[in-house]
């Protein structure tokens, strides 16, 4: 990879991390339940992208053993329950974490949603501090220890409730759960004969 190629490369991860931010506080912001899911699966699509691209990098390496101070963790408690309040009855999800090693994982996507915004925006106080070399490492280390299994967990959690709400799924269990999906995108439900 070239000067030029990298240096556009680390600026497209950081636009990435960026727009992912801002549509995440925006959609917590507006408090559309509605429309909420369709634009998280939409920005949990394109950050996983830039998570991908980091994975597929051979492994950055940091200055420094110890990671420099950038100040402290944004507050993201209002962000969270902000998430959970809007995403109510779809926010609740249980996942497998390790296929090699099946558990079920009960997790919530506020929850998970914050977690992945704490790890992008560490990495983006690096990335604007100037430390470009360690936001490319603590990118790429908590997306393969972290941000990408949640994001890819949250991403399954959010299709799953548009296609219980596109193709009305019969399931007696899941009932409560297609509810939930058909109010929260505002979906009249099929009346089954």
């Amino acid at each position: 990879m070239t000067d030029d190629d990298q240096i556009r490369f680390e600026e497209q991860i950081a636009d990435s991390v960026t727009s992912f931010l801002l549509a995440l506080r925006a959609i917590a912001r507006e408090g559309n339940g509605a429309q909420a899911v369709s634009l998280l699966l939409l920005e949990i699509s394109q950050v996983l992208l830039a998570g991908a691209r980091l994975g597929a990098q051979t492994d950055f390496t940091p200055r420094e053993e110890f990671q420099p101070d950038v100040g402290p963790e944004a507050d993201i408690d209002d962000l969270r329950l902000r998430l959970a309040d809007m995403l109510g009855g779809v926010d609740a999800y249980t996942f497998v974490f390790d296929p090699y090693v099946p558990e079920l994982v009960e997790s919530r996507l506020s929850d998970d949603l914050a977690s992945i915004a704490i790890d992008l925006e560490n990495g983006l106080r690096h990335f604007r501090a100037g430390d470009v070399e360690e936001a490319l490492w603590w990118w790429q280390f908590s997306y393969v220890n972290n941000w990408g299994n949640l994001a890819g967990a949250a991403l399954n959690a959010l299709l799953t409730v548009v296609a219980h709400d596109r193709f009305d799924t019969d399931f007696e269990a899941d009932a409560e759960a297609v509810a939930v999906a058909d109010e929260m995108l505002g979906s009249t439900p099929v009346v089954q004969p």
